[in-house]
């Protein structure tokens, strides 16, 4: 195919990415502060894929048709406007960062303004092993324009999300909070269950927890904290001192005290679908903070 790429960031997946482009394009340039360091890993896995480095992120972008960016998530904007004076006319810019809505709108904007086609994506999956392939969702006024290029260059499984700029990063985000949020709360449990001794208990006592039908759990879980909230808070407060006890700090335990008491005030939404429930739950909240006594 006759594109030039350019890659902004070559982290883990920018290096992903490279190893799969480098054969579906004429060009694949690349550009991460990390190459100022000859002897650094990702200047070394440049050479060895056949990616070019550029002297900056002015010089990658210039000419190339597709921009793809891969920076740090604090860095989203600023990886924007180092490119946006040296676009091609109507060059894509797909942005594959994980950040707020916000932080994607505003990245868009500076490369609207420049006269680039900004594509936002939100890579559902860890990057590795399926690459380009991972599932991924799109979104943006050019997604649907982008979708078919993006196909041809292995971005096979890319999913349009409808909406405004920034719904798919909002998707992401919201993911993040369980997959993440178990992540930290495992950590939480059993560095906790190991100082007490007790860890491979827990464990064993886990086998049992199926989530094989995520909008039946959610709903499950959402309605006993309805109903249960206040004798589980209470709980959740001995939980933060059993964790503390251990040594530790407690902030995942600590936070469900909050959410446990919140959704007991609730009780009456628990036999709802989860639509329902998770949208009266939202009323409810916002009459609260607007001073609305409906």
């Amino acid at each position: 195919m006759s594109l030039k790429i350019a890659l902004l960031g070559f982290g883990e997946v920018g290096q992903t990415l490279a190893a799969e482009l480098v054969t579906r394009a004429s060009e694949v340039r690349a550009w991460d502060p990390k190459f100022e360091d000859e002897r650094n890993e990702a200047t070394r896995a440049a050479a060895r894929i056949g990616v070019l480095v550029a002297p900056d992120a002015a010089g990658a972008a210039r000419d190339a048709g597709l921009i793809i960016s891969a920076v740090t998530a604090a860095r989203i904007e600023v990886a924007a406007r180092s490119v946006a004076g040296h676009l091609a006319p109507d060059a894509w810019y797909f942005d594959l960062n994980s950040t707020s809505p916000s932080s994607k709108a505003a990245a868009g904007e500076v490369v609207q303004r420049a006269g680039g086609r900004f594509v936002e994506a939100a890579i559902m999956s860890p990057i590795s092993p399926r690459g380009a392939a991972s599932p991924m969702l799109i979104g943006g006024a050019h997604a649907a324009g982008f979708q078919s290029l993006a196909s041809q260059l292995g971005f096979t499984h890319t999913r349009i999300m409808p909406g405004k700029l920034g719904a798919a990063s909002a998707a992401k985000m919201c993911r993040s909070v369980l997959v993440k949020g178990l992540e930290a709360l495992v950590l939480e449990s059993l560095l906790s269950a190991r100082r007490h001794g007790v860890d491979e208990v827990v464990l064993e006592s886990l086998q049992g927890l199926k989530f094989d039908d995520w909008r039946e759990s959610a709903r499950y879980m959402a309605s006993r904290a309805l109903l249960h909230g206040a004798r589980r808070a209470e709980e959740m407060r001995e939980v933060t001192r059993t964790v503390g006890e251990a040594g530790l700090m407690a902030p995942m335990s600590s936070a469900c005290v909050m959410w446990q008491d919140w959704a007991a005030a609730h009780p009456e939404l628990h036999a709802a679908a989860l639509p329902q429930l998770l949208d009266g739950l939202l009323d409810g909240m916002l009459a609260a903070r607007t001073g609305d006594s409906r």
